[in-house]
């Protein structure tokens, strides 16, 4: 027999001061099942919180409702209270008599009366609630981070330093991402190898940390605490325990004309290659798409001039299987070409480069060595026109959204010409400044006061070419519209900044979430920024969206004690609201007929395939099955099942049409 007591709480005047309190415990009292009903101003106090301590105990009750605010602040609070006094905490409900009731009518009988209604739901719901029990997951202590740039390398080394194993997976042959390719960085102008570089040497020595570069995630199954990963290691063509990394195979190799995706295509490399001086690790990869012996079968001069004997013509992939409990997002951004701008040149023009083209240029370890040149005549530009927003915040080109670091590296750019060209001309065109971070207003301040970069708001609508000068036409919307044309050598372009190509591969092989523009998406952006909506897969850095490097930074260290914080215990306990399948014992007596219309529509992938045989194995029937551990108790399944055989525990056909009778 139910004993139900009922706790209204006044929450001040945010429910009393529309709602009758008082009435409301009075009529409850009178409800079948109810055998102690009062009201307390705040009932989430100490005090409030005893009087329903004292209450189950003197009362002998078997389940609680209580009536105030937002459960999903304060169920957790009253559920511990009634847990502390042996009663367990799944037969307490919360009627939201704030959100739902008092902050959207006001003062009056109906809502009053609206209120009972509300309250009298839920006591006939917890009259049907049985007790349920935490779910223990086994938690394996492995971490796996994807992507190897900053973000990543940050990830690795918090969760590594917390004492836990890390699996470090990067697609290209060295680590280090767009961090590594940059000339100095803002608003400290400070060498960015020179501080990049001691992290990933730090990564590469970390006992706690495996690394695999010119690796790819393959597959992923599982659940949070229990996944298990293929990791395709692809062929170097190097044996990478002989390679002392001296590089005389790269010298002797006789292709060297092949564009330097680390220069952004304005430098060359070799068929068999070290992206750049500083890689981590320090080991070539032969490029089979252009080496002459993998098109021809012929040449094998790296193998011939090596000292090591460490080249494998025949290596071929590895796939790498591992057990892991969580795993990290930090797969970066990419930047569209100046082909994606046929009004400024069609991509046509070779001096019409993008900014990150031009951090190549700025680079003592670039193709020019420092030296701003133009890359159609190697000549030194003694006028240069950088243009802020080329892409982003551009409803015509479907990216509507701010790429939030162009200001600031286009004011930096403009600085880096300044100071090496000291009588050249730096025009910027910007819509507006956004230099929202610490330094950073200051930092462009410092360029049009110091460094005397002409600031001209406006939109450039077209570029062309006319006896070997770029024309760059504009307008001056300070100047009333006026009309702007400026005779430059270098035209330099902050394009957008985009989610990486295979993103939305990738997000759908994880099964998480992402945007319209293919970055990652979080769980909720203000309360879980770093966590996805498949549990145990944390976001950082600009694969959610783009990202300065401290953001990047700061997020990568949320991550990585996201983490730590998972891998502080042994067992992962989670609530117990998951989908059960009707199972009766014999489990031949199942209501499932194995039509697993739930299984392609769980987003968590958490229905399985269970057979159903008789004692000498003899198959009887094929049923669903819900992994616990997957399961996130969305109940999809249960809209979907045509027999009705499944059931969300806590929320039951029984208890939802109990409440709806109810009201």
């Amino acid at each position: 027999m139910s004993r139900i007591g009922v706790f209204i709480c006044h929450c001040g005047e945010n429910i009393g001061a529309t709602v009758d309190c008082g009435k409301v415990a009075e009529t409850c009292l009178n409800i079948p099942g109810v055998v102690h009903s009062e009201d307390y101003k705040y009932m989430c106090s100490d005090p409030g919180q005893n009087l329903i301590r004292e209450a189950i105990r003197e009362k002998n009750l078997t389940g609680v409702v209580v009536g105030a605010c937002s459960p999903r602040m304060h169920e957790p609070t009253f559920r511990r209270a009634c847990a502390e006094t042996g009663l367990n905490p799944f037969l307490c409900e919360m009627a939201n008599l704030r959100e739902h009731c008092s902050w959207v009518h006001e003062k009056a009988d109906v809502t009053t009366r609206k209120a009972i209604d509300l309250t009298r739901m839920l006591i006939e719901k917890v009259k049907r609630n049985q007790p349920l029990y935490p779910i223990k997951v086994p938690v394996t202590h492995t971490a796996l981070v994807i992507g190897g740039g900053i973000g990543g390398i940050q990830a690795s080394l918090d969760i590594a330093n917390a004492g836990h194993k890390v699996i470090l997976v990067e697609r290209d042959p060295s680590i280090g991402g767009h961090m590594a390719q940059l000339s100095e960085t803002f608003p400290t102008l400070d060498c960015s190898q020179c501080i990049l570089t001691p992290r990933m040497v730090e990564v590469a020595q970390h006992p706690n940390i495996t690394l695999y570069t010119y690796s790819e995630l393959e597959s992923i199954s599982g659940f949070i605490g229990n996944f298990t990963v293929e990791i395709r290691k692809k062929a170097r063509s190097i044996d990478e325990k002989l390679c002392t990394g001296c590089g005389i195979c790269m010298q002797k190799c006789p292709v060297k004309k092949i564009p330097s995706e680390f220069n952004a295509g304005l430098g060359n490399r070799t068929a068999i290659y070290v992206p750049f001086p500083q890689a981590v690790p320090n080991i070539p990869v032969i490029d089979k798409s252009n080496c002459t012996y993998y098109i021809r079968g012929k040449c094998k001069a790296c193998e011939k001039f090596c000292p090591a004997d460490a080249i494998r013509f025949d290596q071929e992939d590895e796939i790498i299987e591992a057990d892991v409990g969580a795993v990290v997002l930090a797969t970066g951004f990419d930047v569209v070409g100046t082909g994606f701008f046929p009004e400024y040149g069609y991509g046509n023009y070779k001096d019409v480069i993008t900014g990150l083209q031009y951090e190549r240029l700025a680079s003592a370890s670039g193709p020019t060595l420092g030296v701003i040149k133009r890359p159609s005549d190697g000549e030194i530009p003694e006028t240069v026109v950088f243009i802020a927003c080329a892409g982003s915040r551009d409803a015509a080109k479907g990216i509507e959204y701010c790429s939030k670091i162009c200001c600031m590296y286009t004011a930096k750019h403009a600085m880096l010409y300044k100071h090496k060209v000291h009588n050249g001309k730096a025009y910027i065109f910007y819509m507006d400044i956004r230099a929202g971070g610490k330094m950073y207003e200051e930092f462009v301040r410092r360029a049009v006061e110091e460094d005397h970069v002409n600031y001209i708001r406006g939109r450039v609508s077209r570029i062309y070419e006319e006896n070997g000068k770029l024309i760059v036409k504009g307008a001056d919307t300070l100047m009333g519209h006026k009309p702007v044309e400026i005779k430059a050598d270098l035209v330099v372009l902050a394009t957008a900044g985009v989610a990486n190509k295979g993103a939305e591969e990738l997000a759908q092989k994880l099964h998480v979430s992402y945007d319209p523009y293919y970055f990652f998406a979080e769980a909720h952006p203000k309360l879980r920024p770093v966590e996805t909506n498949t549990a145990g897969i944390f976001l950082a850095g600009a694969c959610q969206a783009p990202k300065d490097i401290p953001e990047t930074v700061a997020q990568a260290s949320g991550a990585g004690s996201k983490v730590a914080a998972l891998f502080s215990q042994s067992e992962l306990t989670r609530e117990p609201v998951v989908a059960v399948v009707n199972r009766t014992a014999p489990p031949v007596f199942s209501t499932c007929v194995g039509c697993f219309l739930c299984q392609p529509a769980c987003p968590y992938q958490a229905i399985e395939k269970e057979e159903i045989k008789t004692r000498d194995g003899k198959l009887i029937k094929v049923v669903a099955k819900i992994n616990e551990g997957l399961c996130q108790g969305c109940g999809t399944c249960v809209a979907l099942c045509r027999s009705k055989s499944i059931d969300l525990q806590g929320f039951t056909n029984e208890q939802m049409y109990a409440q709806i009778m109810a009201s």
